[in-house]
């Protein structure tokens, strides 16, 4: 922490920011400690427990909040997530589906990525028949610097299996996302 706090405070000075006043003083402290909370996720163990009642509609958690940081300009992004799938042999501890996010979005990030490595893992961890994955997210480096264009949200979305390739799940999933209607 030592060293980012030093590049902290050698970054906000070629910047032309004083950081002698009292209120400037501790914030490349801060900047370091900030920014290794947004790289850090909490730690998490995969919860999976047998369909034994064999359970096979869709798992669907709503609006989980997102936050990352943009890899091309370490501006945050912030939004919201909807993940499902729809189960096989096993299913997750509902917890699970905002921690895999949170796992994937503590990094430099682009939102197509994390959204796909959400997908993906899921897919890979639990085998089920489907997965979804709809984020929708307003992007700093967009709205408050470049273009600025407030309000804009972008939406990104990986479909497997059979959220995919069968019409009605899929239309299913999206309309329960709000998405679709």
């Amino acid at each position: 922490m030592a060293a980012a706090e030093e590049a902290a405070g050698q970054f906000l000075r070629a910047l032309g920011i004083s950081t002698d006043s009292e209120s400037l003083r501790g914030t490349p402290g801060r900047m370091a400690r900030a920014y290794a909370e947004l790289f850090t996720p909490r730690p998490f163990d995969l919860t999976t427990f047998p369909n034994d009642e064999g359970y096979d509609e869709l798992v669907l958690a709503r609006s989980i909040p997102l936050r990352s940081v943009c890899e091309h300009h370490l501006l945050p992004f912030v939004g919201t997530a909807h993940i499902g799938y729809l189960p096989g042999q096993r299913i997750l501890g509902l917890s699970k589906l905002a921690r895999v996010l949170e796992h994937f979005a503590c990094r430099p990030q682009v939102q197509e990525r994390l959204t796909k490595q959400v997908a993906d893992w899921l897919q890979t961890q639990l085998d089920p028949k489907g997965v979804g994955v709809v984020i929708q997210a307003e992007h700093t480096c967009m709205t408050l610097r470049g273009v600025r264009a407030a309000g804009t949200t972008t939406v990104t979305s990986t479909l497997l299996g059979l959220l995919r390739t069968d019409p009605s799940s899929r239309s299913e999933f999206l309309t329960l996302t709000g998405l679709h209607g």
